[in-house]
């Protein structure tokens, strides 16, 4: 398997936004990002918090381009790389990994 630049592969892109829905037009935009981001791969991991699988940095950056490229008009978008083992170690302080996160992580490790 290919190591990527930084010497990471295995990692995850956390997508998390803000975004306005006090008009039709904001509800709209709002609508169109998360049914874009999906549609791209991304899974939802709590309310407008998103993650995403990459092989490696080349791959996750060509998502990152994408959303920059897809960026809506209202509120804010965050993102960050994380390796799969930091994604694995996160510590859960209240609740349990969402059902969708428990299928994907096994399917991750049944790829490699």
């Amino acid at each position: 398997m290919q190591v990527s630049d930084n010497g990471y592969k295995n990692m995850r892109l956390i997508v998390m936004f803000d975004m306005p829905v006090e008009t039709t037009v904001q509800k709209r935009e709002y609508s169109k990002f998360r049914k874009y981001i999906k549609k791209d791969g991304f899974l939802m991991l709590q309310f407008s918090v998103y993650v995403r699988y990459c092989n490696n940095d080349s791959d996750a950056e060509k998502h990152i381009k994408r959303i920059k490229d897809f960026k809506p008009k209202y509120g804010n978008i965050r993102m960050i790389k994380i390796t799969e083992n930091q994604f694995e170690n996160m510590i859960m302080v209240a609740g349990d990994r969402n059902e969708q996160e428990i299928l994907e992580t096994r399917e991750q490790l049944l790829i490699i």
